[in-house]
């Protein structure tokens, strides 16, 4: 029973483990998930948002036909446009920074101060500058086929991790200036700008935060399920302890707080199994208070408990503890006494029944015409007995005649009689 008791606790332990697990996992990954998600919204957000920057700057400058400024020396004109050149009248030149030109400078001024890098191109570019890489030759590709209105990508870039971004960019009316000449018209879609920036310390801390929070689901675990396990253990204590109680209280007599008759019986009958398997002897010995009904008669029934309460403590202290002693009823007791003979058993009725004059007769503060005395009657185990309930006969017809003889005295109960 306490295997099987154990083997379920230990089960219902595992479960209860397993579920926890579970549901702070769920908890813990979710939160991992989420806040990884938002941060790649984050910078996917702001890689949209530097490309829409970049997209503002040119149509700005397409809206105004390019842009002229001052030629400063070492600054070269753009060779792909048509006069790009002009004089002022007081005789300073000015060349035309057009969109294409104006995007790559730009980026050129971004990437030197290391904020992060766009490039413009094209699949049909007019400035070898402008020749897509692999990322943007697939993403423009994607673009012309009406598969993707954006592509984005992680990509290594001299050790670190770098966020790749490209949309594309669509003919207007201003970009026919330049490249009516390769056959696009309003709506095509001329080419792209990508955009890239560095995220390998976003990345490092994505994945610091990841570890942090394993390590704090562990933690939650594992805190859980000591909790609940110390919980449950002290539950299981109580359990334990109300079981037992109840076991006791199923077992004991409520007043004496010796065996009741129910379990004195059970033990009699287990006692004689093992008796006549072992051949050993087995005798039992019956008492009752002489005139019991006349000292709650006469001193109320709160006397009478207290009476029986003390000569259930002599009976107690007067065995051996492999003996059993229980109320049988009333105002009689009985003691089971295995491998004791007669002559033995004969002994320790007479020990009890003078125990119980001198001390109990004393201390009940009784009158003398109402001290208390026991009547006893015992037997042995014979070979014809097929239960117990023969036994308890010989012991009650010794205890009978006990009485008749005027009682407080011991009666034997011998083979025969």
């Amino acid at each position: 029973m306490a295997i099987k008791e154990s083997k379920a606790y230990r089960n219902f332990i595992i479960s209860v483990g397993l579920i926890i697990a579970l549901g702070v996992s769920a908890i813990y990954l979710g939160m991992a998930i989420r806040s990884s998600n938002l941060i790649r919204e984050w910078i996917l957000l702001r890689a949209k948002a530097q490309f829409d920057g970049i997209v503002m700057t040119r149509k700005w400058n397409a809206l105004h036909g390019g842009v002229y400024v001052e030629k400063t020396p070492g600054m070269k004109s753009n060779a792909y446009l048509v006069n790009p050149d002009i004089r002022s009248t007081d005789g300073k030149i000015y060349t035309k920074k057009n969109p294409a030109l104006m995007t790559r400078e730009i980026s050129e001024l971004s990437k030197k101060d290391g904020l992060f890098f766009f490039h413009i191109t094209s699949l049909k570019p007019l400035n070898p500058g402008n020749t897509p890489d692999t990322f943007e030759k697939q993403a423009l590709e994607l673009f012309e086929n009406s598969q993707k209105k954006e592509f984005y990508t992680d990509e290594i870039k001299d050790g670190r991790i770098h966020f790749r971004y490209m949309a594309p960019l669509f003919v207007d009316m201003s970009c026919l200036q330049c490249h009516a000449s390769q056959g696009y018209k309003v709506g095509d879609v001329r080419g792209g700008i990508s955009v890239w920036f560095d995220i390998d310390d976003v990345t490092k801390k994505m994945k610091a935060n990841f570890v942090a929070i394993f390590l704090l689901t562990v933690l939650t675990i594992s805190l859980l399920i000591v909790l609940i396990y110390l919980m449950l253990r002290q539950l299981r204590i109580k359990l334990d302890y109300a079981r037992d109680l109840l076991d006791r209280m199923s077992k004991t007599d409520i007043l004496t707080e010796i065996s009741n008759r129910r379990h004195l019986m059970e033990r009699f009958n287990n006692e004689l199994e093992r008796a006549k398997r072992a051949g050993n002897s087995l005798c039992c010995i019956m008492m009752d208070v002489d005139h019991f009904k006349a000292i709650n008669d006469t001193f109320g029934h709160l006397k009478g408990d207290d009476v029986l309460r003390e000569l259930a403590k002599i009976l107690k202290d007067s065995i051996r503890t492999y003996d059993v002693v229980g109320r049988y009823g009333g105002e009689e007791f009985m003691i089971i006494l295995p491998d004791t003979n007669l002559e033995n058993a004969a002994k320790l009725a007479e020990r009890i029944r003078q125990k119980v004059e001198s001390d109990l007769g004393n201390k009940s503060n009784l009158s003398a015409s109402n001290s208390v005395t026991i009547s006893l009657g015992l037997t042995g185990m014979r070979d014809d007995d097929t239960s117990f309930e023969t036994i308890i006969k010989r012991a009650d017809e010794a205890l009978y005649r006990a009485k008749e003889s005027g009682r407080n005295r011991v009666e034997i109960g011998f083979a025969g009689l």
